[in-house]
């Protein structure tokens, strides 16, 4: 099936999503954080991660949703830590590009006082392209890392048939323009693909490749119209990866795991949850 590409001026496009979240709520400032990232997942051939994918996740999931998972001009605070160069964020559901971009740029502040920062964000929207955050930070000098855990499971553990993880993507940007003339970003999912590789493929009438999800019965399938869950890439290796993401925002964080999203398992197969304070 044969694409038409349209070359976009970079301000126009930014323009264009600044206003669609605008419009839809969100303030001038993390709507244009917004629209940035956007602009550079586009940049980079990120088609999973771009305009497209952010505006459609928040009306699915984010302020266009019967129960929001994203509110707009949330407030972030700050948690009390022991450690100066850490912090820790609750971001009450907010844009989790917005929220991402000022976590960034506050772990430079933080890495240029103590040389070395650390923040870690709980209760964000989806932040989209991960890489394009590290990639920001090694531009201007900087080793930069970041992963993150999901509300939404959609991965299965390795040979397992249910999802309980998210994607947990892990990126990592190095600061290499000196040496070979751009910055080294290494940026992957915890699973073989992504969602919404899964979404475009779906668009262009076209395969998924081999082991990479399974249908509503846990069978490995090609289709993207039954693709209902994903598959960890390298086998218990890319499990344990995704699973490290789930550990450290716990111990780190304070986040809940991805679990406590698993709709997908019939309640026979749910786990006991019980709860103190």
């Amino acid at each position: 099936m044969s694409e038409v590409f349209y070359v976009v001026p970079r301000a126009a496009h930014e323009a264009l999503v600044t206003a669609a979240y605008v419009k839809r709520g969100f303030g001038a400032k993390e709507s244009a954080q917004a629209a940035q990232m956007a602009s550079m997942a586009t940049h980079h051939g990120i088609r999973t991660h771009n305009a497209l994918k952010a505006l459609h996740l928040d009306e699915l999931f984010g302020s266009g949703a019967k129960v929001p998972g994203c509110t707009p001009n949330a407030t972030v605070t700050k948690k009390a830590t022991r450690f100066e160069a850490a912090e820790v964020w609750d971001a009450h559901q907010k844009l989790g590009q917005a929220v991402a971009v000022d976590a960034i740029n506050r772990c430079i502040e933080l890495a240029d006082k103590y040389g070395v920062g650390t923040v870690s964000v709980d209760n964000a929207f989806h932040y989209l392209w991960g890489g394009g955050y590290v990639m920001e930070a090694a531009k201007r000098g900087y080793i930069a890392y970041t992963n993150c855990t999901a509300t939404l499971a959609e991965v299965v553990p390795f040979q397992g048939k249910h999802p309980t993880l998210g994607t947990n993507p892990h990126s990592w940007g190095f600061p290499t323009t000196d040496a070979v003339g751009f910055p080294i970003v290494i940026d992957w999912a915890t699973s073989v693909i992504a969602m919404g590789r899964v979404q475009v493929l779906k668009r262009e009438g076209k395969m998924l490749p081999p082991d990479a999800a399974v249908d509503k019965d846990g069978k490995v399938t090609l289709d993207p119209n039954q693709a209902v869950s994903l598959i960890p890439f390298g086998a218990h290796k890319g499990y344990g990866l995704s699973l490290i993401n789930e550990i450290v925002a716990g111990f780190i964080g304070g986040s809940l795991p991805t679990i406590r999203s698993r709709t997908h398992v019939p309640a026979r197969s749910r786990p006991a949850r019980s709860s103190s304070k």
